[in-house]
């Protein structure tokens, strides 16, 4: 009897140690995405590619990219990531609380993701409140970066970057091409993300020497834009640049073509990008430029991107979208933050992303690397690059050296 009660006993001390070191051996990062409501089939997609990052940490692959032979965390002996999503359902207030209730019930010692930039403002206040390092993957506005917060990092690009690029690509097709491009029209979803791409646009348009013809807000989410198209096509454009989540991308392409808009080039961000666009808007959606991060023809310069594309295939049963990727690099920049701090610590994690510095053969993006200006938090090395919808698919046309094939110009008439 009294052995049986000492290994009763053993087992009530031991059972929550051998408990607690299983705990210790995982680490739980957050992610917060839409994935339910109007954006929810993008946030799908993003979802997938923090999937497959967590998959490449936690396995072991063939591959030139971080983590990828170590099966886990080195520094933590092997400790494995796993991830907690939040659904922001495309709201701030939601995207707020999902960020809170992963920190302060699941106990993440980090967030990604994001997308939408009037979420990410919210969800990030819960991150700094709470002292949990949040790394944006996503979302562009330029003001996200200015608020001075100290546990915020975004590693793509702003847009005042992107906005900027647009507009130099519009200028060396114009040099291409010696045609003479002045007109250009802002379209804007008037959100936190729209009115930032419109405030961009007026500033590199003068920079640049464009002038601005028409500067249009409309309804995040709107239902009848025949008024906005009527006025767009009024304004005779010979560019039409398009701030939109998806809904609308798909609603003002379908008025445009019923209206007959027929600009020289039509630029796309964000929206464009969502695997429903094409889908729904078929060939009407060919030779429109789409702002990106990633394109699948880069797999010729980084040979590391066509074989995560087979990986991605076989799990998901598709070609990784660009929306897929941008969201793929924050765990890696997560995760060698922990390996780099040797503990899971938030404040650590916070010191050692203020000390990251990821060479640029170590991503599947365009980026010259990760590494964080010490006051915004911005990317410093991070770049852009533009696609043009070719036969269905997203193929790299700018910047001209990284070009995969040469663009077409002008936009062809509807059909």
């Amino acid at each position: 009897m009294r052995k049986i009660i000492l290994a009763l006993v053993l087992v009530c001390v031991l059972a929550p140690m051998v408990s607690t070191a299983a705990a210790d051996n995982v680490i739980k990062i957050g992610a917060v995405y839409p994935l339910t409501g109007a954006t929810a089939t993008t946030g799908a997609d993003c979802r997938t590619g923090v999937e497959l990052a967590v998959d490449i940490i936690n396995g072991v692959y063939d591959l030139d990219l971080p983590f990828a032979r170590t099966a886990g965390i080195p520094s933590l002996g092997g400790a494995k990531i796993e991830v907690v999503f939040g659904d922001t359902r495309g709201d701030p207030t939601q995207g707020m609380a999902e960020t809170e209730r992963i920190i302060t019930e699941d106990k993440v010692v980090a967030v990604v993701g994001g997308y939408q930039s009037g979420v990410v403002k919210t969800a990030s206040m819960a991150a700094e409140r709470l002292k949990v390092p949040y790394v944006l993957s996503d979302a562009t506005s330029p003001a996200l970066t200015e608020r001075g917060f100290e546990w915020f990092f975004r590693v793509i690009p702003h847009d005042g970057i992107q906005a900027k690029n647009a507009l130099e690509m519009v200028k060396d097709i114009e040099a291409k091409e010696k045609v003479d491009i002045k007109r250009v029209a802002v379209l804007w979803e008037n959100t936190e993300w729209g009115a930032n791409v419109a405030l961009e646009i007026r500033k590199w348009a003068k920079e640049y020497g464009f002038n601005i013809v028409a500067d249009i807000p409309y309804t995040y989410r709107a239902t009848d834009v025949t008024s906005e198209v009527l006025k767009l096509k009024a304004a005779n454009p010979e560019v039409i640049i398009h701030a939109a989540y998806v809904s609308d991308a798909i609603l003002f392409t379908q008025t445009m073509k019923a209206l007959k808009v027929q600009p020289k080039i039509m630029i796309g961000m964000a929206g464009h990008l969502d695997p429903s666009y094409l889908e729904t808007v078929g060939k009407d959606g060919e030779y429109f430029f789409v702002r990106a991060v990633y394109g699948l023809d880069m797999a010729s310069r980084k040979p590391v991107v066509a074989k995560i594309n087979e990986i991605y295939k076989k799990k998901y049963g598709r070609d990784m979208s660009p929306n897929a990727a941008r969201s793929f690099t924050a765990p890696f920049v997560v995760a060698d933050a922990i390996n780099r701090a040797k503990s899971t610590n938030p404040d650590d994690i916070r010191k050692a992303l203020l000390e990251t510095d990821m060479p640029g053969s170590s991503l599947i993006s365009p980026y010259d690397g990760v590494r964080f200006d010490p006051v915004t938090h911005d990317n410093v090395l991070g770049k852009s690059l533009y696609l043009q919808v070719q036969n269905g698919q997203f193929r790299v046309v700018w910047p001209f050296d990284l070009a995969a094939v040469p663009y077409v110009y002008p936009f062809p008439a509807w059909k």
